[in-house]
């Protein structure tokens, strides 16, 4: 989702769409003298709704983010989520990967009209243009690296991850030519999960959640966001996920080349290739039939072109790259 200074804005006024509480609340734990002067939904959000906050007061000027979860699904799960967003910024106060902090938190809309965490605002802009790919795919493999490099303590732990699809929950495109290739995937995930070695996952690593600045050599990622699926796993599962969404974004060659990347930056993945395979199948299939709700705020920023038929053809040809490669 976009949350940096260059997100583009959408709507203006929050008290113009049921807002009211949620900005008194705001209000009330800023500092004396500080008022919102204006909020400005900010596009590419797919689970929550996200709001950039400008802030006038006696110190200046200053920005927030908001999120809120508006949707049904994701109002019921609201608590655990955004305790565990602020949680986890808590946590990375002072680590070495750029998230923002937290400013407060109603996980069940006590106060707000909708259960919401605000949050400081972080510079940059998310960038899904094919142009730059490469260089922005190495920067994502650096700091996913830094990420899994984190060093946390027994009782700070999040939650073991959970498994985003089952065999099943599969569902394959309806009119796919191979659907040999389907039935042989989701065969590949009714197996028990292989061992693996646990650390500190962002869960939901992919280039809409990553903030960049600069161009160029001088391109720097200034921003990570979107923690509330952060987990404890394998390594494999953020690659996974990471690599299936350049795939959609960019091509299959982009997503087979994201792992190769990350071992590079000095990265440890699965030696034995099938367990490799089932995470990275594992991810991909969560993404049937369409892989069409990552294509929502994708074009909101900009990539009209990544259609339905488009997605899905990459998704299946990602699908059979996996085979010809781990199998």
């Amino acid at each position: 989702m976009v949350t940096g200074e260059g997100a583009g804005h959408v709507g203006a006024d929050l008290e113009d769409q049921g807002w009211g509480a949620t900005r008194a609340w705001v209000e009330k734990g800023l500092s004396e003298g500080e008022r919102i002067e204006k909020a400005a939904r900010l596009r590419g959000g797919w689970t929550s709704e996200m709001r950039r906050l400008d802030i006038d007061g006696p110190r200046g000027r200053r920005s927030l983010v908001l999120r809120s979860f508006v949707k049904p699904l994701y109002v019921r799960h609201a608590e655990g989520l955004l305790n565990r967003e602020a949680q986890v910024l808590r946590l990375l106060d002072g680590a070495d990967v750029p998230a923002a902090g937290p400013v407060a938190v109603d996980p069940t809309a006590e106060h707000c009209d909708h259960p919401s965490l605000p949050m400081s605002l972080l510079p940059g802009t998310v960038r899904l243009d094919d142009e730059g790919a490469a260089r922005r795919t190495e920067l994502l493999a650096r700091q996913l690296l830094g990420i899994h490099r984190l060093s946390v303590p027994a009782a700070s732990r999040p939650r073991d991850y959970q498994a985003w699809t089952s065999p099943e929950r599969v569902s394959p495109p309806d009119d796919t030519a191979r659907p040999e290739l389907w039935r042989r995937a989701v065969e590949a995930i009714r197996r028990r999960p292989p061992t693996y070695r646990a650390c500190f996952l962002h869960r939901d690593f992919h280039p809409g959640n990553v903030l960049f600045t600069g161009d160029g050599d001088g391109m720097r990622i200034s921003g990570v966001v979107d923690w509330v699926e952060t987990s404890w796993g394998p390594a494999d599962l953020d690659v996974a996920h990471c690599s299936t969404a350049l795939a959609l974004l960019h091509g299959v060659l982009t997503g087979m080349d994201f792992a190769d990347r990350y071992t590079a930056a000095g990265g440890t993945l699965a030696e034995d290739r099938a367990a490799h395979l089932y995470w990275r199948l594992l991810d991909a299939l969560a993404f049937a039939p369409d892989a069409e709700k990552v294509a929502v705020p994708w074009r909101e920023v900009g990539r009209t072109a990544l259609t339905r038929a488009l997605l899905t053809r990459r998704l299946e040809e990602y699908v059979q790259a996996l085979f010809d490669r781990y199998a």
